[in-house]
């Protein structure tokens, strides 16, 4: 028996294109859905679109937030320029409690909020069956940006990555097929280990600093400071620096641009890159939540 979402009422707040393929297959399983932050197009036809926040959460048993949640301030992407949309507190406090409240990452305040009006709130960035899926895309993103910024090949490039997660694991592989001399710099002496079973080269985040200046490109998937100042200071003026992890990242950006070297922040790449695919991934997982928190007097 497949999935039946007839008399949920979803609304997606905001979002990229991905969130438009997920959409369609909502819709495809019953659900009624509207949406905040879109502008009108023939894949949206059958989505109710809104230009109030406080609309879209009105009697709605299920609410979308982006995978990348919010910034710092509440602020949602969105992709239409002409909406902008914050998670404010009288928003906040407006949604009714019980909501079903699906983000990728929830930043501490969104926590407090979800706690206080007891929200039922799902984090599904580090959900394995998101993340790793999600790595694929990501990584190939990750790759077709190095390509087009590098001034040299991927392959025999000195390319390093930091950290050993999901992630990581994906980009490393992908870089070893092309050719690429892989480095993993990593805490933990498992991943290291494993690093080395796998071909790679194993580098101690504690001994980053002693052969950093040797990468033509680094990407980091460590969502919390790393490249900073001292270490920036090591690099030769011509490494580019992906930085992958969430917002804000892990490298001292406005360093690097005094130091004139490239650092891109690559947020959301699998919404940019493979949005088909990327809302496919979603659409894998959220139904399947939605079945399982939502009422059953809904449907």
């Amino acid at each position: 028996m497949g999935l039946d979402l007839r008399g949920i009422k979803i609304a997606v707040i905001g979002g990229d294109r991905r969130d438009i393929y997920l959409m369609q297959d909502l819709i495809e399983l019953g659900a009624s859905v509207s949406a905040i932050g879109f502008s009108p197009c023939p894949e949206l036809s059958q989505v109710r679109l809104l230009d109030r926040l406080e609309t879209a959460i009105h009697k709605t048993q299920v609410l979308i937030l982006p995978m990348g949640g919010t910034d710092l301030e509440g602020n949602i992407k969105t992709l239409d320029e002409d909406i902008t949309l914050r998670l404010s507190p009288e928003i906040a406090a407006a949604i009714p409690e019980g909501v079903l409240v699906i983000i990728g990452f929830a930043r501490d305040f969104v926590k407090e909020w979800a706690h206080k009006y007891r929200w039922k709130m799902i984090e599904i960035a580090e959900m394995d069956t998101v993340a790793v899926l999600n790595s694929i895309p990501s990584a190939e993103g990750a790759l077709q940006l190095a390509m087009e910024k590098l001034q040299i090949t991927i392959h025999g490039s000195n390319s390093f990555v930091l950290g050993f997660g999901r992630l990581g694991k994906t980009l490393a592989r992908m870089l070893q097929g092309i050719g690429a001399r892989t480095t993993i710099v990593a805490r933990k002496r498992s991943d290291l280990s494993r690093a080395i079973e796998m071909g790679y080269r194993p580098l101690h985040c504690s001994q980053l600093h002693q052969s950093i200046s040797v990468a033509d490109v680094i990407f980091n998937t460590i969502p919390a400071m790393i490249l900073d100042e001292k270490l920036l200071s090591l690099l030769n003026k011509d490494t580019l620096i992906i930085d992958i992890a969430s917002s804000p990242g892990g490298t001292d950006f406005s360093v690097a641009k005094r130091l004139g070297i490239q650092a891109i922040l690559t947020p959301s790449l699998p919404g940019m890159v493979a949005p088909k695919t990327s809302g496919k991934i979603l659409a894998q997982v959220i139904p399947q939540l939605i079945l399982r928190e939502v009422p059953h007097e809904y449907y």
